[in-house]
């Protein structure tokens, strides 16, 4: 039963920071990177699983035994642990997504120190401020939020609920991805996922159609179509860096 419920609690805690990380990334990039509204990440629904095993690892990574007789340096310890976790926890899933799928959900190669593209020192501190936060402000209501949870637990029938939508929601989106797979092994290129989506936004728009904002590949044209589209734009943008 104690490994069931943990289960449950860690789903719930998923849940809880892939909702509230989607629309912080939602808002940021529509007022500070794309300057539009676009639906960020890999799934179609409102949630970022990076951010669910996020808040999932800050939570354990906060009950660690660490003990040196200052609580000022447990905290210190505890927070820098978490940073790393975070920046980790980034950096496997973009390996998985660059490697397995020849898609970047994000990109930091323009960043000073960055490795592979995927982190680097600006958005690691970006973390670690995160984590401050998380443990300093907001730990002990999150530890509220668990406790009412486990004390009301038939609440997971909403978790069961919100899994399954994820799950049909996963299957979708690997269906278009496999595509941009096949079409980036082909021409030997590791596909922007923003980048295709502003791409793919635009070219709507500029025949005066409203681009959707859940399903950002929904377009007149074939997804190929769209592909090569795409793939012209940056060979275009690496040549005017060029000249």
């Amino acid at each position: 039963m104690e490994i069931v419920t943990a289960l449950l609690v860690a789903a719930f805690l998923f849940i809880t920071g892939s909702m509230l990380g989607w629309v912080t990334e939602v808002l940021f990039r529509r007022f500070f990177t794309a300057k539009k509204w676009i639906n960020p990440g890999f799934l179609t629904g409102p949630y970022l699983p990076l951010y669910g095993f996020g808040l999932a690892g800050l939570f354990a990574v906060s009950f660690l035994p660490i003990y040196t007789g200052y609580a000022w340096l447990d905290a210190i310890l505890i927070i820098l642990i978490m940073g790393v976790t975070m920046t980790l926890i980034e950096y496997i899933a973009g390996l998985i997504f660059i490697k397995g799928m020849k898609i970047k959900l994000w990109d930091y190669s323009n960043r000073w120190g960055n490795v592979q593209g995927i982190i680097c020192p600006l958005f690691s501190l970006f973390w670690l401020i995160v984590a401050a936060f998380y443990y300093l402000v907001i730990r002990l209501y999150v530890i509220d939020a668990v406790v009412w949870f486990v004390e009301n637990i038939e609440f997971s029938f909403v978790v069961g609920l919100f899994l399954g939508v994820f799950l049909v929601d996963l299957g979708h989106s690997l269906h278009i991805s496999a595509k941009i797979r096949a079409f980036a092994k082909k021409h030997e290129i590791v596909v922007s996922f923003e980048k295709l989506k502003e791409s793919v936004k635009d070219k709507i728009e500029s025949i005066g159609s409203k681009a959707s904002f859940v399903f950002p590949f929904k377009s007149a044209r074939p997804l190929d179509d769209e592909l090569e589209s795409y793939k012209d734009e940056q060979e275009k943008g690496k040549e005017r860096e060029t000249h």
